[in-house]
């Protein structure tokens, strides 16, 4: 092949080999509606009721670093297994739908087609005369009301 037929060619880049942030690991911001919990939004002191101030710097030191790495730990030990799980579970959802859900879809649609212009027909054919007939038999029909005192 030329090089003129080769530029006409779409490139697909291979999904398994792309480079993935390390640093901003939610670039489409799908957890914006989960909870934040840092140590300010847990635990708090209103005025007048202060602990000692290395008791307030152990608290946040203590409770920053076990996050942190019970975190880590959970994500090392059920991380990789659950990532199996879910991709299992993707790629089955969409060969689901791709293999399944779409073609039905498709094949409904073209009966229901066919259904429809029958159903149409029938109506032109049998409810217009009748509804038309109806409607002139009671377009005479006249009605007056009066007031009496």
């Amino acid at each position: 092949m030329d090089n003129d037929s080769m530029s006409g060619m779409k490139t697909m880049q291979d999904v398994h080999t792309k480079e993935i942030d390390l640093v901003n690991r939610d670039p489409k911001h799908i957890n914006d509606d989960v909870v934040k919990v840092d140590f300010e939004d847990v635990i708090a002191e209103p005025a007048g009721t202060y602990s000692f101030d290395g008791v307030w710097k152990a608290s946040f030191t203590t409770f920053t670093v076990t996050k942190y790495w019970c975190y880590r730990l959970l994500t090392a030990l059920v991380g990789i297994p659950l990532a199996l799980v879910w991709g299992i579970f993707f790629a089955i959802l969409s060969f689901i739908h791709i293999w399944a859900v779409v073609p039905c879809v498709k094949s409904y649609l073209i009966e229901i087609h066919c259904v429809s212009r029958v159903y149409s027909i029938c109506v032109h054919t049998f409810c217009d005369p009748l509804f038309e007939a109806m409607g002139k038999c009671f377009s005479s029909i006249r009605i007056s009301t009066t007031k009496g005192v």
